[in-house]
């Protein structure tokens, strides 16, 4: 199998600048190929934090597990490489911090969601539609499921729901009975080209294809991998885990996902001042929480020449409150 590249990592500089403040436990909840990590281990040892802090970088990808066990070799002594989806980061903390004597709270935790690079640019993961293969998209190649199941075995009425729910997609209609037309025509859907041309057939302007192309590939592996199902548990987790000043920073790069970030964040940030017309001088309850980044940190110029694909990344951040 050829396996794609890991990019530079989006947002780095930024990323640093907002999450590593202080020594402590840090998790990278999205390891991928460990760029991210290699610089939040850089920038500790950096500020003289390195001794007294450690990094759990979490992954589900046995790929980018193995790359980024390469990348992160010189900092060996003070990382835990584990494989594991990142709704599970509670009790992966637990475990690690059990091991090593920690303290159960970390002092940062990254989330740089969607697909990474590599595995748009390796056809046989099936995550892309400009490249031809299975239709997979599975995160973790072990995982029941994939794309080519769901467009094989859901209803035109599902697949409608899909394509509107996990990808805005205005035509999710005529799409699902194109899929549907295909199947009863010429049997199952297996390969990402025969997807990719179905839908094609169905836009009647081609200026628009590639966003109908990018929508749809989308919800399926939103659905696939119950990104927004983990993403909700992680959000919730992560935020429980963090020490006082302690920070989550969450990279998104769709609307469905950053809609839920901010939310979340909203909504932690929010003290209780119970129902209106009460009329107190003190809150029920004081928020916990802290929002960061009123607005979302978006790539600069420089960064958008050199990795186009950080076009749409937004980086916000929340912080636990002494």
């Amino acid at each position: 199998m050829g396996i794609g590249s890991y990019h530079e990592p989006v947002l780095a500089a930024e990323v640093l600048q907002l999450l590593v403040r202080m020594p402590g436990v840090y998790v990278d909840g999205t390891l991928g190929g460990g760029g991210h990590s290699l610089a939040i281990l850089e920038e500790l040892e950096r500020k003289g934090f390195l001794a007294d802090s450690f990094l759990i970088g979490i992954d589900q990808d046995d790929h980018a597990l193995k790359a980024a066990s390469e990348k992160l070799s010189g900092f060996s002594g003070s990382t835990a490489i584990i494989k594991g989806n990142f709704s599970a980061i509670a009790a992966i903390v637990r475990k690690i911090s059990a091991e090593r004597h920690f303290t159960d709270s970390v002092a940062g935790i990254l989330l740089d969601l969607g697909v990474s690079s590599a595995q748009i640019d390796t056809p046989e993961r099936g995550f892309s539609y400009m490249r031809s293969g299975p239709l997979d998209m599975r995160m973790d190649p072990e995982a029941e499921s994939s794309a080519a199941d769901l467009v094989n075995t859901l209803s035109e009425r599902e697949l409608v729901t899909l394509f509107f729910r996990y990808g805005e997609e205005p035509r999710s209609r005529s799409i699902a009975r194109g899929i549907i037309d295909y199947r009863e025509k010429h049997g199952s859907i297996l390969r990402t080209e025969e997807l990719a041309e179905i839908i094609r057939l169905r836009e009647a302007r081609p200026d628009r294809a590639i966003k109908t192309l990018s929508r749809v590939f989308q919800a399926l592996r939103v659905e696939v991998n119950r990104e927004l199902e983990v993403l909700e548990q992680v959000l919730a987790d992560g935020a429980s885990l963090l020490s006082a000043q302690g920070r989550l920073a969450v990279i998104s790069y769709h609307s469905l996902e950053d809609r839920m970030v901010k939310s979340f964040f909203t909504a932690q940030s929010s003290s209780d001042w119970g129902p209106r017309g009460v009329g107190l001088t003190e809150p029920l309850k004081k928020a916990e929480f802290a929002v960061v980044t009123r607005k979302p940190v978006a790539s600069g110029q420089q960064e958008l020449s050199l990795n186009p694909r950080s076009r749409s990344a937004k980086l916000r951040v929340l912080e636990k409150l002494a």
